[in-house]
């Protein structure tokens, strides 16, 4: 990782943890996911040399960065947000990173934007949104992710209740290894093996 990126990523962080202190305002806070949680998802992309990335649940493009500085030249990161704030702040930072060529914003609803996604359409999907959804987005999950590839779910055990649903329906679902790693917030990796 460049010098630049890094620096500006431990400015995202300061940011956010400083933003999310001063706030009870939910929609206002960045949320952002954990640095090491950041290196975990980029060494998943790099080992698993995947090149279009989903990315569900923008903020303030902290976790984007570490998926474009991982996906390499040639490789793109697609990523949605509705609120319009974070996307502009997003925006904003993906224009200093120097990285904004292989990122695409979407604003948009999840659901109402993974039901108009091709079969097979990306190589690599995180989902960081409204867990209570969750549930209801598997089928489009399971159809737009490649067959041999990942799908990643942050704050799986900080947040394991409300992911309870969901979790029963990738269990009962043929084809599917998932583990529940210990990192940052809890990162759910699920693997769509090859012909599921």
């Amino acid at each position: 990782m460049e010098h630049g990126l890094a620096q500006l990523l431990h400015e995202l962080e300061e940011f956010g943890s400083s933003n999310d202190a001063a706030t009870d305002d939910r929609s206002r806070k960045m949320l952002n996911i954990t640095h090491d949680t950041g290196a975990f998802l980029a060494l998943l992309v790099k080992a698993t040399k995947a090149k279009n990335l989903l990315e569900i649940g923008t903020s303030n493009g902290y976790s984007t960065l570490w998926l474009a500085d991982a996906v390499g030249e040639g490789g793109a990161v697609t990523t949605i947000e509705r609120a319009s704030h974070k996307r502009d702040l997003a925006e904003r930072n993906f224009q200093r990173s120097g990285l904004s060529r292989r990122i695409h914003q979407i604003e948009d609803e999840a659901g109402r934007f993974l039901a108009t996604c091709e079969a097979g359409a990306y190589d690599f999907i995180f989902l960081d949104s409204d867990r209570g959804q969750y549930a209801d987005w598997w089928p489009s999950l399971q159809r737009i992710l490649a067959d041999g590839h990942l799908l990643v779910v942050d704050n799986a055990i900080s947040h394991a209740h409300q992911m309870e649903d969901f979790n029963r329906l990738v269990a009962a679902s043929d084809g599917y290894l998932s583990s529940l790693s210990p990192i940052g917030k809890g990162e759910l990796v699920i693997l769509k093996e090859e012909g599921a």
